[in-house]
């Protein structure tokens, strides 16, 4: 006679759904990966590169990296660390779909963080695929050096090589990507030693780009950016009046306040 077990266990499997079938990795802008299989990303809405201001330097740097990796010449992994709301993530979605947009063979991979164990999974996947891929990760954070370890030893030290069609994009509002205090240096019988622990992730990223908090003059430089855009009017007092209720100034801030302004003039935006 049949175990029960086995009996129950070959319900649940008739009963479970089939996995996902794996997206054609040649056939989307943009997928995610959430560590079985791609999935093609519904609709990767980015926005024009045109229509991020305030972050030019960070801008070129990024789509010269990202450029390079698409024509299958020597790229760097990329942090891209600072304040929240100054366009980081903005700015790795409108990177890829700038070169999409001239033809390059790239294609952007979210990574969920919850599954960065899986990334040798997805290196294998992609390996032989005559495309690149910016692998997405956004908004980094480890509570420990020790959690980070995994993660960097696949950018760098790994036996195993990663496919040189794939580059990681880090967003962060950490610089180091883990917490650092004074304590550190103070605890450790070798302090470089803890020092050096917690540096070890971000090191190990080719390219690190600051995004940083932006004056009243270039919120509302950012601001007449998006008005202009989208043919809104521009009112500085009113702008100003919103960042300040909101309690910050930034890029996120300024496009919440066009969409707020676009609403009032029976407008629609692509968000």
């Amino acid at each position: 006679m049949t175990d029960p077990l086995d009996r129950i266990a070959a319900a649940l499997d008739r009963i479970a759904p089939p996995p996902p079938v794996p997206a054609d990795p040649l056939a989307h802008p943009a997928y995610i990966w959430r560590g079985a299989a791609l999935a093609a990303a519904r609709d990767f809405a980015a926005l024009p590169l045109g229509d991020l201001h305030g972050i030019d330097a960070q801008k070129a740097t990024l789509v010269a990296n990202l450029d390079r990796l698409a024509q299958g010449h020597a790229a760097h992994d990329v942090l891209l660390w600072g304040a929240r709301g100054t366009g980081k993530s903005a700015l790795v979605k409108s990177s890829v779909a700038a070169l999409q947009a001239e033809g390059k063979a790239i294609a952007l991979i979210e990574v969920v963080t919850t599954q960065l164990d899986t990334l040798a999974t997805l290196f294998a996947a992609i390996a032989t695929i005559p495309r690149a891929f910016a692998l997405f990760i956004d908004d980094l954070g480890f509570n420990a050096a020790s959690d980070a370890r995994a993660l960097r030893s696949m950018l760098e030290g790994g036996a195993e090589a990663r496919p040189t069609n794939a580059r990681l994009l880090v967003t962060s509002n950490r610089r180091h990507l883990v917490p650092r205090d004074i304590a550190e240096q103070e605890s450790a019988i070798n302090p470089r030693d803890a020092v050096d622990d917690n540096l070890a992730l971000a090191d190990r990223f080719g390219l690190s780009l600051g995004f940083h908090v932006v004056d009243q003059e270039g919120y509302l430089a950012i601001v007449k950016g998006y008005t202009d855009t989208h043919d809104l009017p521009f009112d500085p007092v009113e702008a100003v009046g919103w960042a300040t209720r909101r309690g910050s100034r930034s890029g996120r801030v300024a496009w919440h306040y066009i969409v707020d302004l676009a609403g009032k003039h029976g407008r629609s935006l692509r968000l």
